[in-house]
């Protein structure tokens, strides 16, 4: 069901109703109810993976809280990484790792015969993945409670705005909302609304629009000469910040329909002063995922040189590699990870100039540390 559908246009209203016209011990019943229908709308087989990364994450979270011993909950900690982290391996990196695999043992003239699986990639997998590990790792590091009510915890993992397409939420902001009563607020929901509107002229109309003409040239570059290539280009990447940013518009708006206050994902990413502060403001959710949970972790800049930049790679790459089983996201993201990091000093000075000329306003001025 996407979110452009007859069949979103019909589903959301009819929820939306029922959510404030019912009782409100059963809102979260609605909304768990109501998001399983609009994830097992793409497949009814795929419910059965969200459901099993939720159960894990809420098992895992309260033998966590439970025991004292820091054996038992690191390696609790580290099983339930590896069974979470393994549903989405399996669906969208399998046959990409062992392709490679075999990739390298031909190289070494070794014959192998590599396994390859035929599988459907879940919709909304990467998000729901990460949104519970997070939410394990959290509760491992004392920042929140395990949650007990288990169906307050499905209801956060699978809550149907940003279930497909992010944000990729924290259990320290979305479940609070889930479970706290609420008053229908007018304000709260023509924002919403407005917000819906501004997501789906981008997606419909410009992102659309743009994708018509990219698609064209695109699909034979060589009967084109180097400005069309060049237009198509800037149709492209403004295609593909219209198609993310107004999805997750739409994604935001629709919560507020329902009280929920979600994070924002993109804040002008193409009005950044350099690769380094246009990753502050693409995909925020993502982007502060692999910083709060890869790079700090492993030591951020507080390490030395030589592991801030092992650190900065691993956080790229990684980054990269979650956006598609293929090398040449791999290969992006160390491109990004170079990019990002040499221009930090123009960015230093960019912003600068811009406080001086009164162009930035406070609060507004990104600090390039942890």
């Amino acid at each position: 069901m996407l979110f452009h559908s007859i069949s979103f246009a019909v589903f959301l209203p009819v929820v939306f109703l029922l959510y404030w016209m019912g009782p409100v011990k059963c809102r979260w019943m609605l909304l768990l109810a109501a998001s399983y229908y609009f994830y097992m709308s793409w497949n009814v087989k795929y419910a059965a993976f969200i459901l099993a990364a939720t159960f894990l994450s809420y098992i895992s979270a309260l033998f966590i809280e439970k025991t004292d011993s820091v054996r038992m909950k690191k390696g609790c900690l580290l099983l339930s990484g590896l069974l979470i982290l393994g549903i989405l391996f399996v669906f969208k990196y399998f046959n990409f790792f062992f392709e490679a695999i075999d990739m390298l043992a031909d190289k070494c003239s070794i014959s192998l015969h590599p396994i390859t699986l035929t599988l459907i990639l879940p919709v909304g997998i990467s998000f729901y993945t990460f949104q519970t590990l997070s939410y394990v790792i959290d509760v491992y590091r004392g920042d929140i409670p395990a949650e007990r009510h288990f169906g307050y915890f499905a209801a956060f993992v699978s809550f149907f705005p940003q279930l497909v397409a992010g944000p990729i939420e924290r259990a320290s902001n979305l479940l609070p909302q889930i479970k706290e009563k609420k008053e229908f607020q007018i304000q709260n929901a023509g924002y919403g609304a407005r917000l819906m509107a501004v997501g789906y002229f981008k997606k419909v109309v410009l992102a659309d629009t743009f994708a018509k003409y990219a698609d064209v040239i695109f699909s034979d570059v060589y009967a084109y000469d180097g400005f069309a290539l060049c237009m198509a280009s800037l149709f492209f990447t403004f295609q593909i910040y219209c198609d993310f940013s107004g999805y997750s518009d739409i994604a935001v708006g629709t919560a507020r329909l329902f009280g929920m206050e979600l994070m924002e994902n993109f804040k002008s990413p193409y009005c950044s002063v350099s690769i380094h502060d246009f990753w502050r403001r693409w995909h925020i959710s993502l982007s502060t995922f692999f910083r709060d949970y890869v790079y700090i972790p492993l030591g951020g800049s507080r390490s030395g040189k030589i592991k801030k930049v092992r650190n900065l790679i691993c956080t790229f790459l990684l980054s990269g590699l979650w956006h598609g089983a293929d090398w040449r996201f791999v290969v992006w993201g160390g491109v990004t990870r170079r990019a990002a990091d040499s221009g930090r000093r123009f960015a230093y000075k960019s912003v600068s100039c811009r406080e001086t000329m009164g162009l930035v306003e406070q609060g507004n001025c990104y600090l390039f540390t942890d």
